[in-house]
């Protein structure tokens, strides 16, 4: 005689996984974010002064410039 089990994951497992796979999806985000945003400090910083106030901004204010949109939101 044969027996057979077929494991069917609970809705609580189910949801503990779909957490999982969320936030380490949201590791990746934040992650690429971050890449992003001191690619463009780094090209900011490379300009001279003079580049830079052609664009409005001081070389002082470049990180505030590149998350303005964090820094407005809080």
């Amino acid at each position: 005689m044969t027996d057979i089990t077929t494991f069917h994951p609970s809705g609580a497992l189910r949801a503990r996984f779909s957490r999982l796979f969320a936030s380490i999806g949201e590791g990746f985000v934040a992650y690429a974010d971050r890449r992003s945003r001191r690619s463009q400090i780094e090209e900011l910083n490379a300009l001279s002064d003079g580049e830079l106030a052609a664009r409005g901004i001081s070389r002082d204010q470049i990180v505030a410039h590149v998350f303005r949109d964090r820094l407005l939101s809080l």
